[in-house]
């Protein structure tokens, strides 16, 4: 089980939509390996963020998110834990566990 802290996130508000960003901490600054071509994509805290926040935060921070952005293996476990993303869905980027969630309403 995570502990506190060892999450950051960042929501981002785009027109109706709410973006909850948020990633294992450890992965901020890395440079992960995307395509066949050597490009790499950095884990940006322009977007993940910087502040770190506890289970709770991110919880409650998904539960008003209409796109959820997740990054590492601890964030999406509790993703999963939380009812938001199925056991076993999840893909990778660059080799680290990544999901996208959207809320779609007709």
């Amino acid at each position: 089980m995570a502990t506190d802290g060892e999450f950051v996130m960042r929501v981002h508000r785009v027109r109706a939509e709410v973006v909850v960003a948020a990633c294992d901490a450890e992965l901020l600054g890395r440079e992960l390996p995307v395509g066949e071509r050597g490009r790499t994509v950095t884990v940006s805290s322009q977007f993940y963020g910087e502040r770190k926040v506890s289970r709770d935060e991110l919880v409650g921070a998904l539960a008003r998110a209409t796109i959820a952005n997740l990054l590492g293996s601890r964030v999406l476990r509790l993703a999963e834990e939380a009812g938001y993303l199925a056991p076993g869905t999840a893909g990778e980027l660059g080799g680290v566990p990544h999901a996208q969630i959207f809320s779609m309403v007709r």
